[in-house]
């Protein structure tokens, strides 16, 4: 799927800013027609999550409605017009001037629809927008999981079966955009070098036919232009460039690509996307960014901050990232979802490699099995949202297809008490998955992150092995010593038996800021900064360990539990307000 643009064959219509909105506790909504409008609103606003911004909206959990009122635009009596929406959480229904446009389902990767401009849009028109958010065992993310042993998570309140904030309503941008109607509907850029020259590879789709298209690559001031013909609403083609300016974290060169659909010889849509040369492979336990073995130092991140929630935030964005450039890093993990591509070409931008995920966090394999079969079809369906959406970005150097899934007796294996094979079926679920992104993507490798128990078997097909590890915190808790040397051990094992590099995907501590203490002592930010120098002395002594991402770059809302002061994950090197902690300052001291 495209992204969206304004140029001179395209046309751009925002629908963010202040719209109405509704709770529908006892869900009548449907039945008392307000997708044809409803009273009795208050302003919320686009994008943004509800539960920030009222006190009542909080914890809420069910159904709610959104709905605003547009002008049609004048350049938008013809041609071909589509309905777009960056996220909705969860599921979303949408009715235009109270005909039903259609639905989606997960709440973390775009949808569109298309719009007829003659039947469907009008002078004075509404559009109204269902959303549901019920933490349900079969969605991706999942909640309620029954039979999970995870109680620590299960006792929280909403009743989520991961540790972030179930964070609920329109989460990024609205917009109706058109497009002409023969058109260029999609885009695959790929890249390789051989010697001094690069191959910019351009495959696609248009709608509606077209005769030929022209790929014109600009980078200063030198043009070089291929010309390919259209068959079957198909293209294909390449760009040879000479000494090129490769993408890299020290140096993340941008080049310009400009797309021409030609009919007749006429020129009848274009498209514009900044792409980087680069190559990513794995190769005897490392890494390779274009020809060169890479060290990950970075972070797991979430999109969360006050007032916004999870609602897109460019702001925090960019400071964000300015604040992992100041710190060191190089590299971050969408943990647990897809971000926006905002922040993606903001990567782009800055140079740091990406590990984008799907939302398949607290996955359990306990329970009822016709609710994991549900999530699997789901996993898929955003496995193949992810990669339309993400292919082209150059910082996006692996796909993880999901996180610390829970195998049965989770707690047990995590102690060393189980350690029998696992049941094949749980190892095909992941497996399937990993093939689907390999078969929608050639070019990058797969992994997902495992959490203590992980059996090796889920291992053996990934290309990079990530784990989350949280010895010295919720194991052998003061006692770092200890903790390091029982994780050496284990990850030695591991990499005798699977011969794949590895990457510490997340380890950390919960800090409260403030909080100082002479001796050891949980939750001071001493302790933070003393389990982080003992993780990545670790990783300094093991060639194979070729990624350390800390978890996190700053304290993020969950639900509320006793194991959550005030709500808060604290394992930020910053706090949630982005003021530096002394793990920070230690990071930076050690990455600089």
């Amino acid at each position: 799927m495209l992204y969206p643009q304004q140029n001179e064959h395209r046309n751009l219509f925002p629908l963010d800013g202040i719209w109405d909105f509704r709770i529908d506790e006892n869900d009548i909504g449907i039945k008392e027609n307000w997708h044809e409008g409803f009273n009795n609103s208050r302003p919320i606003a686009v994008p943004s999550s509800w539960n920030e911004l009222y006190p009542d909206t909080r914890d809420y959990i069910g159904v709610a409605w959104y709905q605003t009122k547009f002008k049609r635009p004048r350049l938008f009596k013809s041609g071909n017009l589509r309905l777009r929406f960056g996220a909705v959480t969860y599921k979303a229904t949408i009715w235009l001037n109270g005909i039903l446009i259609g639905s989606h389902e997960g709440g973390f990767l775009p949808f569109e629809f298309n719009i007829d401009p003659t039947s469907q849009l009008v002078d004075d028109n509404r559009l109204v927008v269902r959303v549901e958010n019920e933490l349900k065992p079969t969605r991706v993310p999942p909640g309620n999981v029954e039979g999970s042993k995870l109680s620590i998570f299960m006792s929280n309140q909403p009743a989520t079966n991961y540790d972030f904030f179930p964070y609920s309503g329109i989460h990024r941008s609205v917009v109706i955009y058109q497009v002409p109607k023969h058109n260029i509907a999609d885009v695959t850029v790929n890249t390789s070098i051989l010697g001094g020259k690069a191959t910019v590879t351009v495959a696609g789709l248009t709608s509606n036919g077209g005769d030929e298209i022209s790929f014109i690559l600009k980078h200063e001031g030198t043009t070089v232009e291929k010309t390919t013909t259209v068959s079957r609403n198909r293209f294909n083609g390449a760009i040879d460039v000479d000494n090129p300016h490769l993408w890299s974290t020290e140096t993340p060169y941008m080049y310009q690509l400009e797309l021409f659909l030609k009919k007749s010889n006429e020129i009848i849509d274009s498209y514009y996307l900044d792409i980087g040369i680069r190559t990513i492979e794995v190769k005897d336990s490392k890494i390779i960014l274009n020809g060169n073995p890479i060290e990950l130092k970075g972070f797991g991140r979430h999109e969360d901050s006050s007032i916004s929630g999870r609602g897109q935030n460019l702001p925090q964005s960019v400071q964000d990232h300015n604040l992992m450039t100041w710190i060191g890093a190089n590299s971050y993990r969408t943990a647990h979802y897809p971000y926006s591509e905002e922040d993606l070409t903001l990567a782009d931008k800055n140079g740091f490699l990406v590990i984008d995920e799907i939302p398949a966090v607290g996955l359990s394999f306990e329970g009822n099995w016709a609710d994991v079969e549900e999530r699997l079809d789901l996993c898929r369906q955003q496995i193949s949202e992810l990669i339309m959406r993400d292919k082209n970005h150059p910082s996006v150097i692996m796909w993880s297809i999901a996180n610390e899934p829970f195998p049965p007796n989770l707690m047990e294996r995590a102690m060393g008490q189980i350690n029998d094979p696992i049941e094949p079926s749980t190892t095909d679920f992941l497996n399937t998955l990993i093939q689907d992104a390999k078969t929608l993507d050639e070019t990058r490798p797969v992994s997902f992150a495992g959490v203590h128990g992980t059996p090796l078997d889920w291992l053996q097909n990934v290309d990079v092995v990530m784990l989350n590890r949280y010895n010295g915190w919720y194991f052998d808790q003061l006692n770092l010593k200890e903790a390091i040397e029982k994780l050496s051990k284990e990850l030695d094992h591991i990499h005798s038996v699977i011969e794949k590099p590895i990457i510490i995907s997340e380890f950390g501590a919960d800090t409260v800021a403030g909080l100082h203490a002479v001796s050891d002592e949980l939750y001071s930010e001493e302790y933070q900064v003393d389990l982080l120098k003992a993780y990545l002395d670790l990783a300094n002594s093991r060639d194979y360990l070729v990624g350390m991402h800390v978890w996190n770059l700053a304290d993020f809302r969950t639900s509320h539990s006793m194991m959550r002061i005030g709500g808060l994950n604290r394992k930020g090197v910053f706090t949630r307000d982005r003021t530096p902690k002394m793990g920070a300052h230690f990071l930076r001291s050690r990455w600089t």
